[in-house]
């Protein structure tokens, strides 16, 4: 998609503890009554939703202020009426501030300026030497906490599709998710992870918030 052709308001999708990151792609089901009317208006316009992090668990909770903008790839209604989907990461937003509406799902007028590179397919300039610790950490702290990960599939990935697949994986707090999803670019989410991951270590494996 063009630039120009980024909607400038955005049905939303609150969920707590789950990032999206361009050019990612996550399995998602819908079940709640809203997300199925939010889906179903998507589907017959641009099949776009955005991903976003609440901050509380209240009702109408607030809401993060960067989020990451999807595109239904594979639709599929099951018996019960559930919605099997695939999301594709695009790029990510700003929240300019929430429409009002007669919708039972949130709106959200956002901006993409700070995020266009999000859209650049020029891969970021990293060596498997780059990660080479990060990888070792990573897999240290998903076995402790009984993750299981196909880590051969992961190896086939570009490096920055197999950074940014292991930080939406991760048992991160929802705060340190955060700050990866805003890092400007991969190499300064690299060092994000660095970071988090060293206080996994030092803390045995307590979490620790990384800003």
């Amino acid at each position: 998609m063009k630039k120009e052709n980024f909607p400038n308001i955005i049905p939303v999708f609150p969920l707590s503890n789950f990032i999206i990151f361009p050019k990612t792609t996550v399995p998602l089901n819908i079940f709640e009554p809203r997300y199925i009317d939010m889906i179903d208006d998507s589907m017959k316009s641009n099949k776009l939703i955005g991903m976003i992090q609440p901050k509380n668990k209240e009702s109408i909770p607030n809401l993060y202020n960067v989020g990451c903008l999807g595109k239904i790839t594979t639709f599929k209604e099951t018996e019960d009426r559930r919605y099997l989907i695939e999301l594709k990461g695009l790029l990510r937003f700003e929240s300019i501030k929430e429409i009002k509406s007669e919708k039972k799902y949130r709106l959200l007028e956002v901006n993409y300026e700070n995020f266009y590179q999000d859209l650049d397919e020029k891969k970021e300039d990293l060596k498997f030497g780059d990660l080479e610790l990060i990888f070792k950490d990573f897999k240290s702290l998903f076995e402790k906490r009984g993750f299981v990960l196909n880590w051969q599939a992961l190896q086939n990935q570009s490096l920055d599709e197999t950074i940014n697949a292991l930080s939406m994986a991760s048992p991160f707090s929802l705060e340190e998710k955060q700050v990866l999803l805003e890092a400007h670019n991969i190499n300064v989410r690299k060092e994000k992870i660095a970071q988090i991951l060293k206080t996994y270590t030092h803390d045995n494996f307590d979490n620790t918030t990384v800003q």
